[in-house]
């Protein structure tokens, strides 16, 4: 039987063999549970996100080579060095400085952006920042610290997480007999919570680990890695997480499913675009595979997720980002659906595309981590109302975007928008303003309920307001003809920016207001580029546009 082509592209993307990887074993270890802010997670998935907050990365070319077999490490492998082996880590450059001011105003080499321990923390210049930092929380503890302070500040945390590894405290593998959100000890630490022969195992197991590691001997490792993920097994089981979730979770972080969602896309989107003047219905029904495949994937990525975390997946600007790229494919394939056009898969994988690669590909700004949730946050029904409908609005206008930049790009090539485009344009832009305004709604009864008033004018409540105007000002000037579809199109890619700042800048450049939840830095140089850029392309298109009026 002959598997069809996409299929067949699939297959090869889930069984690639994994490469070959240097360094220990750490399969015994992969799905022994570790507490870590306040959630119990698989050590896969620990070593990844630890690894991720130390220098950005998931993976680790170690200079120091003594006593290890040469090469590159993945997560497990590099955080179980820093564990078994912490004094050779002093001169390794493993810190992420990724703000370049602050690497100038240390003196060090502005080409890098990952140094030592020991080079950060005798710099004078970083400890000046940082008592000046010190010194400003203690006169105005609510103030906001200098963009240089800042990160300094930041800087320190990565500091005291590797601190908190080298000494072993990080490793919460024991579980604390209290339950509930109790804190977990290290292995070290095991006989306070079980002081008979379980601990004892406990202790054992690891002090061997230990030694074969440091020993080279990796039969011994293989074994008391085994020995010690069983004693762990066996101090409470009632207390772990499911073994079921782990495994899960173990699998999700594995395969990567927005990966292979926006892979899935891009063949889509290449699909489509070759196949517009040439085998068409061949073209578009392969299209639609590709691209129901990366749906199906992104789906099923969100279903992981919330198995794993108990809740909708949208609390964070690394997930609201992917579900607004999945809301776009979805809206596109439901538009096609009814018109055929192919307009709107074009539209939307490449903004798909983009949308999950600054997710994958920017970890220190967007972060992929499953933390739990804030107080305020710990409804499901409010969580799931308000933030997917807030959230599904941007996808709406994200897709009306990428239909505009087609009635935008018809102008600079000289072509008048087709009254297709113009109705496609407008649907997407109603359900839109639809969703935005009933979140907005949702959200003030959320506000409600959570801090006792429905509206304050907090800067998140506000740059919704104006989002959801300016929207409503272009579907009324439309309506009463004030513009046709090219004005329609201009205004989709300004109003977007509305969006942009009430989705990114409320929470990355202002970081004001009572949603300090969604608070976070970085990227700004990103955004201002394409928000430059579409300014730019929206800028050539008005003058082509009124360039081929005057001609006609």
């Amino acid at each position: 039987m002959r598997l069809p082509i996409p299929a067949f592209v699939l297959l090869c993307l889930l069984s690639a063999p994994a490469q070959a990887r240097p360094g220990w074993d750490t399969a015994a270890l992969e799905t022994v549970p570790v507490q870590e802010g306040g959630r119990k997670k698989p050590f896969s998935t620990f070593t990844t996100e630890t690894l991720q907050t130390l220098s950005g990365r998931v993976s680790y070319t170690p200079l120091r080579q003594a006593g290890v077999e040469a090469g590159h490490w993945n997560a497990q492998q590099s955080v179980l060095a820093l564990w078994l082996t912490p004094d050779l880590w002093a001169d390794e450059p493993l810190i992420l400085v990724n703000y370049r001011p602050l690497v100038e105003a240390m003196g060090l080499d502005p080409a890098k952006k990952r140094f030592a321990h020991r080079a950060i923390v005798e710099n004078p210049a970083f400890r000046d920042l940082i008592a000046k930092a010190q010194v400003s929380r203690r006169e105005a503890p609510n103030a906001r610290l200098p963009r240089l302070q800042q990160e300094a500040v930041a800087v320190t945390k990565r500091l005291a997480h590797l601190d908190a590894i080298r000494d072993g405290s990080h490793f919460a593998f024991v579980p604390n007999p209290q339950g509930g959100g109790s804190r977990w000890l290290s292995a070290t630490q095991a006989a306070q919570f079980f002081p008979g022969e379980k601990g004892e195992a406990v202790r054992a197991a690891f002090d061997t680990l230990q030694s074969s590691y440091r020993s080279e001997d990796r039969a011994a490792f293989d074994v008391a890695a085994a020995d010690f993920a069983q004693a762990l097994a066996t101090l409470a089981p009632e207390l772990y997480p499911p073994e079921k979730l782990l495994k899960l979770e173990h699998f999700y972080y594995g395969l990567h499913p927005f990966r292979l969602a926006w892979i899935c896309y891009a063949l889509a989107g290449i699909v489509l675009l070759t196949t517009s003047l040439w085998a068409r219905n061949a073209g578009y029904k392969l299209g639609w595979i590709f691209a129901g495949g990366g749906f199906v994937l992104q789906g099923f990525g969100f279903v992981c997720r919330g198995l794993i975390s108990g809740r909708a997946p949208v609390t964070n600007m690394y997930e609201s980002l992917i579900w607004v790229a999945f809301g776009t494919v979805l809206f596109a394939l439901v538009f096609e659906a009814i018109y055929r056009s192919r307009i709107f898969l074009l539209s939307a994988t490449p903004l798909a595309v983009l949308s999950l690669i600054l997710a994958d590909s920017q970890p220190t700004v967007l972060d992929s981590g499953i933390h739990p949730l804030v107080p305020v946050l710990r409804d499901n029904f409010w969580l799931t109302t308000h933030v997917l409908t807030i959230t599904l609005s941007y996808a709406a206008f994200l897709l009306a975007f990428g239909v505009a930049h087609g009635i935008l790009g018809g102008a600079i090539a000289g072509r008048k928008p087709s009254g297709a485009l113009h109705t496609y344009l407008y649907r997407c832009l109603q359900i839109g303003v639809l969703l935005l305004g009933i979140g907005t709604i949702l959200g003030g009864v959320w506000a409600n309920y959570s801090w006792g008033r429905f509206w304050d004018w907090d800067p998140k409540e506000t740059w919704a307001l104006i989002a959801f105007l300016c929207y409503i000002f272009l579907l009324h000037g439309r309506v009463a003809g004030y513009w046709g579809a090219f004005g329609l199109a201009v205004g989709s890619v300004v109003g977007f920016l509305a969006v942009v700042m009430a989705w990114y800048g409320v929470n990355f450049v202002l970081g004001a207001g009572l949603h300090s939840y969604g608070f976070g830095t970085g990227g700004f140089p990103v955004v201002l580029g394409l928000v430059t850029l579409e300014l730019a392309f929206t800028a050539t298109a008005i003058v082509r546009h009124r360039f081929n009026l005057r001609r006609v």
